[in-house]
C-alpha cells in the first residue's frame, strides 16, 4: 500500500501554500439509514470506525471541514487549532478543484485501538485524479479517549485489493 494519493497531493498543495503566504440510499450512509445532520454533534463514543469514515468523508464531500476535523486524530491535526486546519483544508480543496462524487465503505478489521476500513471512492481533482477514475482506499483510525479517529489514509495497491474489498470489486479492473 501506499499513501494515498488521492490526499497526499492536497498536503503538498495546502504546505506549498502556507509557504508561499451507499447506492440505494443517502451516499455515506448504510442502507435504511438517515444521514447525520448538518452541524449536528455526533456521539462519537458511539461510533464504529465504518460510520466514522462514513462520517468523515461525508463531511469533506460536503466541504464541512470543521465536522471533519472532529472526526481526525490528533496525528491528522499536525498541532492545529480547528480554525487553521479548517482554513487550509478549505484552501486545499478548493485549488486542487477536489470533487468527490460518491464513496461505499466497507466493514473493517479492529485490533485493539486500532481499526482498519476499506471503501471505494469515486473523485476528481485537477491534478492527481483529473479523469476521475475509482480509488480503492484504506483508512488506519486510532481510538482516542474512548472514539474513533481517522489516523491515515492509504491507497490499496492491486495484489491487496482481495484482501480488503469482496471478490466482486477484486475482479473488476483497477483504476488507480
Amino acid at each position: 500500500m501506499v499513501p494515498a494519493a488521492g490526499h497526499a497531493w492536497l498536503w503538498a498543495a495546502v504546505a506549498a501554500l502556507a509557504v508561499a503566504g451507499c447506492r440505494s440510499c443517502a451516499v455515506g450512509t448504510a442502507p435504511g439509514e438517515k444521514p447525520p445532520a448538518a452541524g449536528a454533534p455526533a456521539a462519537q463514543g458511539a461510533l464504529s470506525p465504518e460510520e466514522t469514515v462514513r462520517r468523515y468523508l461525508a463531511a469533506l464531500k460536503a466541504g464541512n471541514f470543521g465536522q471533519a476535523y472532529d472526526l481526525i486524530s490528533k496525528a491528522m491535526q499536525q498541532g492545529k487549532e480547528r480554525e487553521v486546519w479548517v482554513k487550509e483544508q478549505k484552501t486545499g480543496m478548493a485549488f486542487a478543484d477536489v470533487k468527490i462524487f460518491d464513496f461505499e465503505v466497507y466493514p473493517g478489521k479492529i485490533d485493539g485501538d486500532v481499526a482498519h476500513v476499506p471503501d471505494v471512492l469515486s473523485s476528481q481533482d485537477r491534478f492527481v485524479n483529473q479523469l476521475g477514475l475509482t480509488e480503492y482506499e484504506l483508512y488506519t483510525l486510532v481510538k482516542e479517549n474512548g472514539a474513533w479517529k481517522v489516523d491515515q489514509q492509504l491507497i490499496v495497491e492491486p495484489g491487496d485489493v482481495a484482501k480488503w474489498f469482496p471478490q466482486k470489486h477484486a475482479a473488476e479492473p483497477l483504476s488507480h
